[in-house]
């Protein structure tokens, strides 16, 4: 049996070989080598604590290397994350379990020439414990105390202000909550743990439940999955009985069943995808919530030849650079600045080929889980100036947020949940 460090740095190192998303490769890795449920966890810990605050670890390697991390074999530079991270963010490793760990890892994955140098630098880092710059008021000291690039500081100060800056990169540490929404289909009751929340209606959160594919609740169709956001923006569209909605990129699928749900399974749903793999999901997770009006097509949201309905409500969740997640998904924060530099782009074709397919009189609600505005309000703005046949529609002011005109961008401490952009358009004529 394989242990719960030999797993990390597996994923850690096919990670960053293959840009792979940690939330579906370590579950992966950890059911190919059969681990226990104790190494599973500490495999997951090690793995989002090096990927959470990677930036934070290489600031303090470098103080006692005396070459540029670069410069390292791949294979020693993710083993001395692995130790760093255990050593200043998981206070229930001990050090010495830490260090020897880290050199056993060498020496089991082909580099025990560096045992030496890994033992000498993890030793260090444990005497001298977190080290940070000094000026606490420096787009430096931001991005190396919470492990953001400095230009997403920058965009985040910029926009928000330093203090509410700070305040979105610190909620993004540590595990967030696990949201779900209860099924309005069918009746039963919940056996685990949970904890309703105050808005919006039918929203749980989740606790020491393990595999949630496992409940016998989850099997049941009495839930499914979706961070609280992402039901606020279902909220904002508000489908209703007979309506037709189309839900431009739709997978993995939530937004569609609490739509479908609203509607009281009375309707037409299109929910469309690019990926034919995503598209069975969503038909997998709708035939376990006992929903039957949702169609699946196959489609690029930014097809100008597509053929879909006229229709009432259209979800446009377009794709994003993902900065509302990064707490689910830390690796996101280290993504490729020129490929997010192509997104607003894609994000305005796909908003104005979809509004081809909404009725005189009909709703269309935009949405990302980032928390730029280039992807956001500036992509409306762009929208509303080429069609003038579209109004911006005021969304609901029970939901908490920054508000930029009719629009609102959900921050991520307003819920603690996944930080998200909600814009709402009516079309007029």
């Amino acid at each position: 049996m394989t242990d719960a460090r030999q797993t990390a740095f597996h994923a850690l190192s096919k990670m960053e070989r293959d840009n792979a998303y940690s939330n579906l490769l370590l579950p992966e890795i950890a059911a190919a080598e059969d681990l226990s449920r104790r190494d599973m966890l500490l495999a997951y810990r090690i793995v989002k604590t090096v990927l959470e605050r990677k930036i934070t670890i290489d600031y303090n390697l470098s103080l006692y290397l005396t070459q540029p991390l670069k410069k390292l074999k791949p294979q020693v530079l993710t083993i001395l994350r692995m130790g760093t991270g255990q050593l200043l963010f998981m206070d229930k490793i001990p050090p010495s379990a830490a260090i020897n760990e880290s050199v056993k890892l060498s020496k089991k994955n082909g580099c025990a020439f560096a045992s030496g140098l890994i033992n000498a630098v993890l030793r260090k880092i444990s005497t001298n414990g977190l080290s940070l710059p000094e000026d606490g008021d420096s787009i430096k000291f931001l991005s190396i105390k919470y492990s953001f690039p400095e230009y997403i500081c920058e965009k985040f100060i910029s926009y928000f202000g330093f203090e509410t800056a700070e305040k979105i990169m610190a909620s993004s540490l540590g595990d967030g909550n696990i949201y779900i929404r209860k099924n309005t289909l069918k009746d039963g009751n919940f056996t685990f743990e949970f904890e309703k929340t105050d808005f919006p209606e039918n929203c749980y959160v989740i606790k020491n439940t393990g595999d949630i594919a496992q409940l016998t609740e989850f099997k049941n169709g009495l839930f499914h999955v979706q961070d609280l956001s992402s039901q606020l923006c279902c909220r904002v569209l508000s489908p209703e009985k007979g309506e037709t909605v189309i839900d431009v990129c739709s997978a993995p699928g939530g937004k569609t069943m609490t739509m479908a749900q609203m509607m009281g399974n009375d309707g037409r749903i299109i929910s469309c995808d690019i990926h034919e793999h995503k598209l069975k999901l969503i038909n997998d997770t709708a035939k376990r919530l006992g929903i039957d009006i949702v169609e699946t097509h196959l489609r690029d949201g930014a097809d100008k030849n597509a053929v879909l309905p006229e229709a009432d409500k259209i979800l446009c969740d377009v794709p994003c650079s993902g900065f509302g997640v990064t707490g689910k998904k830390p690796e996101i924060k280290y993504k490729n600045q020129e490929e997010i530099a192509l997104l607003p782009d894609l994000q305005l074709e796909i908003l104005l080929n979809s509004a081809q397919y909404l009725k005189k009189g009909g709703k269309l609600v935009y949405s990302t889980c980032t928390l730029l505005p280039e992807e956001n309000i500036e992509v409306c703005r762009k929208f509303l100036k080429e069609k003038t046949n579209f109004r911006a529609v005021h969304i609901d002011d029970e939901i908490k947020g920054k508000r930029d005109g009719e629009a609102i961008t959900v921050l991520p401490y307003d819920y603690d949940c996944d930080g998200f952009f909600i814009a709402a358009f009516e079309r007029t004529e």
